[in-house]
């Protein structure tokens, strides 16, 4: 049995199949295979520390990515999003973004808020709360609504 990229290469055309992604023989993948949406089962299996866990990851991206033009030397970059990414920065920013959350964002932000465990060993626990919620409100929305997340990261107001 020959697959379907000898066919179409016996007929004679070398485009590739119409709807590739679903093919297990296409070399490329696309970015729902690299990152599937979650089911809402899935979500609902995932903790608000797991969510910071990602919120964290994402924040700290999208502050690398704001900074990155205009170009500089590794130290600058290093220095200002370092800067940006501090729990007492992460918390004046969700305090920023508080009145645009609806009340599922808020929700969130206070399970996030009751999740953070842990001693912080160089902020007060609140600050290291505040942070964390902000990290699960990212983390959450990143999964689920990036149009939001992208939304609400542009209300921020980053120094240069």
């Amino acid at each position: 049995m020959k697959s379907k990229e000898e066919k179409q290469l016996h007929a004679g055309s070398e485009t590739v199949p119409k709807d590739s992604s679903d093919s297990h023989e296409s070399r490329e993948p696309n970015a729902k295979q690299l990152l599937p949406k979650l089911s809402q089962s899935q979500l609902q299996q995932l903790s608000p520390t797991a969510l910071a866990y990602l919120g964290d990851a994402v924040y700290e991206l999208y502050i690398r990515r704001y900074y990155l033009l205009p170009p500089q030397r590794v130290e600058n970059y290093h220095r200002l999003v370092v800067a940006q990414v501090r729990a007492e920065q992460q918390a004046k920013m969700l305090n920023l973004l508080s009145p645009h959350l609806n009340s599922h964002e808020l929700e969130l932000v206070r399970k996030g808020r009751n999740a953070a465990t842990g001693r912080p060993k160089r902020v007060d626990p609140q600050t290291y709360r505040q942070a964390t919620s902000l990290e699960t409100l990212i983390g959450y929305l990143y999964l689920t609504n990036i149009e939001r997340l992208t939304e609400l990261l542009q209300k921020l107001l980053l120094e240069s």
